[in-house]
């Protein structure tokens, strides 16, 4: 049996501390990773992978990455979907030496576990989005969520039952997801704890603990399932920060019912905050956003993902929203402020965390003094909302006094080199830099003085880290120093310089490290202080930066809303939807870049129109007139103006979008099979209060299915759901229905042919369409004309057979083959041109023309039978 080396033993131990994650073992200036974690990073991260002795008679495999360039690394690590496990040294070389003897093995320990869901350094997360670290509890048939973004200490708890998981998990677009190893939740793309950790009352304990409370109750009614999810998180939390818990704000209870329901499938359709291809460019809110702060944008995104359910609360946020886009001037100063403003609410993050800088706290003084400003210059008269903000903004001012009067104007990143707390702060540290800076006067005299002694006009006094102060002069000038009588010693002897030291320098140079040391001691202190000043007042630095960052929506909704005349939705309680020149925002906007004008259109539903049963051709417009009413409803519960004339709409308590076809292959679910489930879904779901969106239902199976399941479904809304729909498809018959059902309205998207030509309006009409305009379509989109004259010739007989038996193929079986009817059209199209070809048309007289009328199309109309 092979013993393996103290270091590679120490490795060992903390790798099975570190169980999935990624080692990253600090040597000196380098993490280094070992075995199979090197085979994976060298993998993601491109980098060599090398070896390192033996283990097992075997070469170590072996990669590295510099500590000062391990946040680039870590970013790349993170987004290919593993986990980093730090282990830094706990103590000096030089103390583990001291204390061991001249071999010891420096300590290691695992100090941090770097996951998706609880960064809070800038340079890994995206500050116009949240990142969610959730957890999912269950206790006694019941399920909850947490959900703690660390950047910023937001902390909520949301209880639902086990099917609306996935869509609160879409809602928060989790970074990270944790669960019980033995919950119903468990899966591969799940972080798996202990069952210990998820346990109620275990919970409620760690969170009293965490808040110092003796009580939950000023929480709010917290169940098992809630406090096993947050007593879960919590615990993770703890796990990965190693007892260095983050900065987490009290839970805020989220309850289902206050916020509009939207599924998963729904969210993805609609492309509320990122397209189906998971960009945010294409999305409503890339189209929308106009906010000039990351915490705006976080804010509006939040808005977006749960739109309120409380008209009181939607009133007080539209009436913000008009307060600025009534005043242009108001708004625009508002704006200007907030640009300038530093993220407030991530710097406090960093600082809680233990990863906090001097520029941090930089930003804290220059964001609180900034907020201050504001406050000071929009006041409280305003809306109700203008005035619960208000007071938010202007506080602080005793640690916004301090961070002005300790910290230099510009404070740096790193602390470790000094320089950042003010001259005038403290006495005592203006000694010792002062102390420094004599040193160094010292040392320039001393420099000039060895100078004029030994005759050496390009010798220099020099510094680095492992010999401090020296002399250095050229190798060519070094003889008359190496005399015993000269005064120097020996240091050091590089290709073209050799190294000194003498007795006066040592002195004055010791002088000047004694100092520095101290200085940057007595820095640190300050710093440490100042800190500790700040989070004792975290909470309500955090509420300035929601106070901020709400302005910051309200000020950017106003400015779209200016920009795109857009209208401020009226909400009332009965189920009406009364849209006048609606438009997709989106749409709209692409459009408006090439050049072309959005077709607004009405949609108003009501108690005795509440389905709209849409027909049209394809690229008609269906699919952007659904989508942009779901989106106006969205908008207005968001608290935003909406892109329309005017808007008067009943709230919608359940959303849901059937809105083109996609397969999900990973879970064996064909297109047609996901479009029945999420069909299903909305029939089992939707309430009296919902809005539906419905778009070629039963369109993946053969004719006569999909025309039943459409027609059943149809049926179902309207007698069972009763909700507000909005339902296009191609299947003609289902008009048939507005005879049986008295609030199935019919509607069509308009379209005419100009010679020959399909002209698609984009406008909504009254009645059912005459016809789909396929081929007139597929014509446009480029198909073959051989191919389009084949399905003319197919359609004509199916119409003429359905004519006859009511069978949907009679007449089909005399119909000649594709390559036959091909040659025949063919043969016509030759026989028709050389007719034309061989005309004289100044010669002919107007007899002879209407005769060669005649024939040529009776020669058109033989070549297509």
């Amino acid at each position: 049996m092979i013993t393996p080396t103290p270091m590679m033993a120490q490795y060992h131990a903390l790798k099975a501390e570190a169980q999935d994650c990624l080692l990253f073992y600090r040597m000196g200036d380098f993490f280094e990773l070992f075995f199979e974690d090197a085979r994976i990073a060298a993998g993601v991260l491109d980098i060599a992978l090398t070896a390192r002795g033996e283990h097992g008679g075997e070469k170590v495999p072996m990669c590295g990455v510099p500590v000062h360039a391990a946040t680039a690394y870590l970013q790349r690590l993170i987004k290919a979907g593993h986990r980093v496990a730090i282990a830094e040294q706990t103590e000096s070389p030089e103390a583990a030496r001291k204390a061991r003897g001249s071999k010891a093995l420096v300590n290691r320990a695992i100090v941090r576990v770097v996951t998706a869901g609880t960064l809070t350094e800038e340079a890994l997360l995206d500050a116009r989005a949240d990142n969610w670290c959730v957890a999912i509890g269950e206790a006694g048939g019941q399920v909850a969520l947490a959900a703690a973004d660390v950047s910023t200490g937001r902390f909520q708890v949301i209880a639902l039952d086990s099917a609306t998981v996935p869509a609160e998990l879409a809602r928060l677009a989790a970074a990270e997801v944790v669960a019980c190893e033995t919950g119903d939740f468990a899966g591969a793309a799940t972080t798996l704890r202990s069952k210990a950790e998820f346990d109620s009352g275990a919970g409620e304990a760690r969170l009293k603990r965490l808040f110092a409370v003796a009580t939950l109750d000023g929480f709010g009614t917290l169940g098992r399932a809630e406090l096993a999810a947050a007593g879960g998180l919590v615990a993770y939390l703890d796990h990965t920060a190693k007892g260095a818990l983050p900065f987490l704000r009290p839970p805020v209870v989220h309850r289902a019912a206050t916020t509009m329901a939207i599924d998963a499938a729904t969210r993805d359709s609609l492309e509320l905050t990122c397209t189906t291809g998971g960009q945010r460019k294409g999305s409503l809110l890339d189209a929308i956003d106009r906010t000039v702060t990351g915490a705006g944008a976080r804010a509006l995104a939040a808005d977006l993902g749960a739109p309120l359910m409380d008209k009181a609360a939607i009133d007080a946020r539209l009436d913000l929203v008009a307060w600025f886009h009534d005043d242009g001037a108001v708004r625009e100063r508002l704006r200007a402020a907030l640009r300038a403003l530093p993220d407030i609410a991530r710097a406090i993050g960093r600082l809680a965390a233990g990863r906090g800088s001097p520029r941090d706290l930089g930003q804290l003084r220059d964001g609180l003094d900034g907020a201050w400003a504001l406050g000071e210059r929009i006041g409280s008269e305003g809306p109700a909302l203008l005035a619960e903000i208000a007071p938010r903004l202007r506080g602080h001012g005793a640690l916004i006094d301090l961070l002005r009067r300790a910290l230099v104007p510009a404070p740096p990143i790193e602390a470790s080199d000094g320089g950042y707390i003010a001259a005038g702060y403290d006495v005592a540290l203006d000694d010792l830099r002062d102390a420094g800076a004599g040193g160094r006067r010292a040392i320039a005299a001393l420099e000039a003085e060895m100078r004029g002694a030994t005759g050496v006009s390009t010798l220099k006094i020099r510094h680095n880290n492992v010999l401090g102060y020296h002399v250095e002069v050229p190798a060519r000038a070094a003889d008359a120093l190496m005399r015993p009588d000269s005064g120097f010693t020996h240091r050091q002897t590089l290709a073209g310089v050799v190294r000194f030291n003498t007795p006066a320098l040592h002195e004055v140079a010791q002088k000047v490290s004694q100092a520095g040391a101290h200085a940057l001691a007595a820095e640190a202190a300050h710093l440490e202080d100042l800190t500790a000043q700040a989070l004792g007042v975290r909470e309500a630095i955090a509420a300035t930066a929601d106070a901020l960052a709400r302005l910051d929506v309200a000020a950017s909704l106003a400015e779209r809303a200016a920009e795109g005349g857009w209208a401020r939705p009226k909400l009332v309680e009965h189920t009406c939807f009364d849209v006048e020149g609606g438009r997709h925002p989106v749409v709209e906007a692409a459009v408006a870049r090439s050049g072309d004008r959005f077709v607004a259109n009405d949609c108003r539903l009501s108690e005795g129109s509440r389905l709209w049963l849409v027909t049209g051709p394809n690229m008609g417009g269906k699919s952007t007139f659904l989508r942009q009413n779901a989106l106006i409803a969205v908008l207005a519960q968001a608290g935003s103006y909406v892109p329309a004339a005017a808007a008067t709409l009943g709230l919608v308590d359940r959303l849901f979008s059937r809105v083109g076809a996609s397969d999900n292959l990973a879970r064996g679910r064909s297109t047609f099979m996901v479009e029945m489930v999420e069909t299903a879904a909305i029939l089992a779901q939707a309430t009296p209060r919902s809005f539906v969106i419905l778009d070629e239902v039963g369109r993946g199976t053969s004719t006569y299915d999909g025309l039943a399941i459409a027609w059943a479904v149809v049926e179902a809304i309207h007698e069972d759901n009763r909700c507000r729909c909005l339902f296009a498809t191609h299947y003609h018959e289902l008009t048939r229905l507005a005879e049986r059902c008295d609030a199935l309205s019919l509607h069509h998207v308009r379209a005419r042919e100009w010679k020959g030509e399909l002209v698609l309006l984009h406008e909504l009409a009254d009645g059912p369409a005459d016809r789909s305009y396929g081929l007139a379509v597929a014509r446009l989109a480029g198909m073959a004309p051989q191919t389009v004259a084949r399905a003319k010739a197919v359609l004509a007989k199916l119409e003429a057979g359905r004519a006859k038996t009511g069978g949907l193929a009679a007449g089909l079986d005399d119909l000649p083959l594709f390559a036959a009817a091909a040659v025949t059209e063919e043969q016509a199209c030759d026989a028709i041109r050389a007719e034309v070809e061989s005309l004289d048309v100044d010669a002919l007289t107007p007899r002879e023309a209407l005769d060669t009328l005649y024939r040529l199309k009776a020669l058109a109309r033989d070549g297509a039978s």
